[in-house]
């Protein structure tokens, strides 16, 4: 009978080793899921704020982003994209007063239509100042790699395209790209 006694203690002590090591994991799980919630809203705040995300918000909302409007005011293509060719733009960027560097670039723009090439025409001076004041402030840093490239091309669409509206720019195209 005392060794019945005996056998229930150590059973009770095993479900009780148990009890602890079961909230252990609990609270593991819960740290996890935070961590992994963490790292999620921090990457979708930092693709929104970079800009990446208006493709993806533009495609929900029914096209008002940059991106949208492929098929121009009606929903129909006026024809056949067009490319013109910006002049070649240098200028040099910001180096915070160490030795001078310099970017030269040449880009090209693919309009919605044929149509849309008197008004960028018309409007080429202005194009070129945004450009222009918009290069000086990089950094070479910030023209580093294929995301320094993408955000260099949005930035410059969004620029041309909010100082040739009405008309439709598609996208910025570059031709040539030199840092020194």
């Amino acid at each position: 009978m005392a060794e019945d006694v005996d056998d229930d203690l150590e059973l009770g002590d095993e479900g009780g080793a148990e009890g602890p090591g079961k909230k252990k994991g609990k609270k593991t799980l819960f740290i996890i899921i935070g961590i992994v919630l963490v790292v999620l809203i921090g990457g979708v705040a930092g693709a929104w704020f970079t800009g990446m995300l208006e493709p993806v918000v533009a495609m929900f909302t029914g096209g008002e982003g940059e991106h949208a409007g492929e098929g121009g005011e009606g929903g129909e293509a006026d024809g056949p994209v067009v490319f013109m060719d910006l002049p070649e733009i240098t200028v040099n960027l910001n180096t915070g007063g160490r030795r001078a560097n310099y970017l030269k670039i040449r880009v090209s723009l693919e309009l919605q239509s044929q149509k849309d090439v008197p008004q960028v025409e018309m409007l080429m001076t202005r194009i070129m100042d945004t450009f222009t004041v918009y290069l000086r402030e990089l950094r070479i840093d910030d023209l580093k790699g294929s995301a320094g490239m993408y955000r260099l091309r949005e930035e410059l669409l969004m620029r041309v395209s909010s100082a040739v509206s009405p008309a439709r720019v598609n996208d910025v195209l570059f031709k040539e790209m030199l840092v020194q």
